[in-house]
């Protein structure tokens, strides 16, 4: 975090003091607190000057006479596109229920449209430090308002931030929310893992001094601490476990951050001639990364005095991406970065992460106050994607061609094949045209109807022509003047 702030974000505090004049937060205070919380964090996190001033300016453009434009003519093109896109998530979210009372796979594809309308990965990060201020001062609004609030972050936005590999943030968010969604049980947990912590704790020093001992031995440099278990990590980990603690075998682990892979391996090593390892609880996430990047290595043990204890091995570059995920891609500088690329550091990545490279790149590039292509921080996760709408607000994820008859069965085949017609944002529209991001699709159904071959020829998805191929399947059996069904053509 830089100690004095530029002349630009000076400047962007000015103006957002200036557009949120006269108004106030629930807890009673000018709501620039919220803005400058916001800019904090990102600063905390290391993110560059056009982030940290698109964050101070997030709320301005919903709720303020000030325009997008307005922003683009003060701090230029990329804070404005910054800003579009946080107001774009701000409205897509409008409106919403209380999520328990959507269906299943909206929880999921809120998420996934969250990504895919962020477009920038920053866009995300300021959504998550907006939301991370706001779960800390959610104390001062209504009960009611606390819990949907809560349980829309450990449904969303905590998996946002794990889809990101912002361990850190994932924990302190999650642990906010449960804290009002389930406050007794929060309560029961926090006590549980306090007292476990405190019998463990001489235990834990020996452990850490024999480790060390034996590492300075072979002349590896390391760092090695503890990390507690998350109260509501313990929470999800007890519900797989019949409410066992006893088969929790990571409630406190100990991390071990060395200066290289060759290191990691060697320690691993080290710990296991030490202690006894447990058979099946060696796990290689630096051969094979978790899907979000994460990488280390972990193994549980038996010391000598028969405790169970994990150990987390990495690097500092891997604990880095552990602790903020994409956001640690803004801490190092275009060179480092160059060379773990040339090095092989990150090669072995797997395909769908390889944009995380190139990331990280870019982002180093705009820290160094480089230009850049806007292009090359565009996320393409769901970039084959279209997310569209129940009249009720459910969020249906369909491809990119996707027609009516795709929805309907990605609805229920009893929908599918019972369809009459179409309205596409309340409009009434035909079976033939394409679907588009963002459409609100209602169908038109009678019991009367019954599908038709010539439906194949409106139907753009595998799922809804396997649907409709065994409903016609099934009603040519009892009918010996039905057409032959056409093969599966390929798209």
């Amino acid at each position: 975090m830089k100690e004095k702030d530029s002349a630009r974000v000076e400047r962007a505090v000015e103006v957002a003091k200036k557009a949120h004049e006269g108004q106030f937060r629930k807890t009673g205070e000018p709501y620039i607190i919220h803005p400058l919380a916001v800019k904090k964090i990102l600063e905390e996190w290391g993110m560059d000057e056009d982030t940290v001033i698109a964050g101070i300016l997030h709320d301005a453009v919903e709720d303020t006479p000030l325009s997008l434009d307005d922003i683009r003519k003060e701090f230029g093109e990329s804070v404005a596109f910054l800003v579009d896109g946080v107001t774009k998530l701000s409205t897509a979210r409008n409106g919403m229920r209380d999520i328990d009372t959507y269906l299943p796979e909206t929880k999921d594809n809120f998420l996934r449209l969250m990504i895919a309308l962020g477009d920038d990965i920053r866009v995300l990060i300021i959504k998550l430090a907006d939301r991370l201020h706001n779960l800390r001062t959610l104390s001062a609004l209504p009960p009611d308002k606390q819990k949907k609030i809560a349980k829309e972050s450990l449904e969303v936005f905590a998996p946002l931030a794990d889809r990101l590999n912002m361990g850190r943030l994932r924990v302190e968010m999650a642990d906010l929310a449960f804290k009002y969604v389930d406050p007794k049980r929060f309560e029961e947990l926090e006590d549980m893992i306090n007292k476990y912590n405190k019998l463990a704790e001489r235990s834990l020093k020996q452990i850490e001094k024999e480790v060390g001992d034996a590492l300075s031995k072979e002349k590896i440099k390391y760092e090695i601490s503890g990390r507690v278990k998350s109260v509501y990590s313990l929470h999800k980990k007890l519900a797989k476990h019949n409410q066992n603690i006893n088969e929790i075998y990571d409630l406190t682990a100990l991390r071990v951050i060395v200066d290289d892979v060759t290191d990691c391996y060697l320690t691993l090593g080290i710990i296991h001639s030490l202690y006894t390892p447990m058979s099946g609880r060696i796990k290689d996430y630096i051969a094979m990364p978790k899907q979000n990047g994460y990488q280390s290595i972990h193994t549980t043990v038996i010391t000598k005095d028969k405790r169970v204890v994990e150990f987390q091995i990495r690097t500092r570059e891997m604990h880095e991406y552990a602790e903020h995920g994409l956001a640690a891609s803004f801490y190092y500088n275009e060179q480092k970065l160059t060379e773990n690329y040339k090095k092989g550091k990150i090669e072995h990545l797997p395909t769908n992460l390889l944009w995380i490279t190139e990331l990280q790149m870019t982002a180093a590039k705009l820290r160094e106050g480089k230009k850049v292509d806007l292009k090359k921080l565009k996320l393409n996760l769901f970039a084959d994607k279209i997310f569209v709408y129940t009249p009720k607000g459910d969020i249906i994820d369909l491809p990119k061609g996707a027609l009516p008859l795709d929805f309907a069965y990605r609805l229920h085949s009893e929908i599918g094949d019972h369809v009459v017609g179409v309205k596409i944002n309340g409009k009434m529209s035909n079976l033939n045209k394409k679907l588009e991001q963002g459409d609100i699709v209602e169908i038109l159904t009678s019991k009367n109807q019954t599908p038709k071959t010539s439906w194949l020829e409106k139907i753009f998805t595998p799922h809804a022509r396997h649907k409709l191929l065994h409903t016609l399947n099934d009603s040519s059996k009892s009918s010996s003047n039905e057409k032959p069904i056409p093969p599966i053509r390929k798209k």
